[in-house]
């Protein structure tokens, strides 16, 4: 199902799998151009065309995922159908197509650092965890959208308003430290911000503001727990549902 939907996605295009690069280049060559030399908000940052391609790309993987995953149970729905199989493989295999979208573009951030002048260290290993976390969220968010979806297909259209909102939530084109201070820590309730902060962290720059230097005690773990919430609540939400798919799709 990985390899289908990942074909299917650029058949009958001429750049084909080009595209899953492109489109995020596309994306980071804008917001570059008019938040450096327009509205300048990443002035003073370091390596900032590095930071502000982190946090896109980021971003892009989670409204991917869980985008095709709200849809992906009603697009597979003849296959459900028609083949006893685990309801939530589908899922997973969408959240998977995604991924691979999202390893090769961190493959051109990670050239586009070292032409930037950026020395590989062990850090850049820690971007598997955050990796692994941006994962478990989006296919948690999944698993309640999609089979929210069967019922209600509303669902998909009020989800890409929540994730346009979210997309000026979440400080991806501005850099944190252009926020007031007293305000951090609500920005750290949501775990795509804490998500793509360690990783300009890890990846970019020391002077990435994080969820452990904004808040010095245990609310510092909110951003994980709300993470292992949306697995847990999304998880049983479709488990509950899936068992009538076949009859609502």
């Amino acid at each position: 199902m990985v390899s289908t939907d990942f074909k299917v996605r650029y058949q009958n295009s001429v750049l084909g799998y080009m595209w899953s690069l492109l489109k995020p280049l596309f994306l980071f060559a804008i917001l570059y151009v008019v938040f450096t030399y327009i509205i300048p908000l990443g002035k003073g940052v370091e390596h900032y065309p590095v930071y502000l391609l982190t946090g896109v790309i980021l971003w892009n993987f989670f409204t991917e995922a869980t985008a095709q995953g709200t849809i992906s149970v009603v697009m597979r729905g003849d296959l459900i159908r028609k083949i006893s199989i685990p309801r939530y493989l589908v899922v997973i295999a969408s959240a998977l197509s995604a991924l691979i979208n999202l390893g090769l573009s961190l493959i051109v951030i990670l050239i586009f650092a070292l032409l930037s002048g950026i020395l590989p260290s062990f850090s850049w290993l820690l971007l598997i965890p955050l990796i692994v976390e941006l994962f478990v969220f989006a296919l948690g968010i999944s698993f309640f959208l999609s089979a929210l979806f069967v019922k209600f297909r509303d669902v998909s259209y009020i989800w890409e308003i929540v994730m346009q909102a979210g997309f000026y939530a979440t400080p991806i084109i501005y850099p944190l430290i252009n926020v007031p201070a007293y305000l951090h820590k609500w920005f750290f309730l949501n775990p795509m911000a804490q998500i793509i902060q360690d990783a300009r962290y890890f990846l970019v720059t020391k002077t990435s503001i994080t969820v452990w230097s904004t808040i010095d005690s245990a609310l510092a773990l909110i951003p994980f727990v709300v993470v292992i919430m949306a697995l847990i609540i999304g998880g049983v939400y479709f488990k509950r549902h899936s068992k009538y798919f076949a009859e609502d799709i």
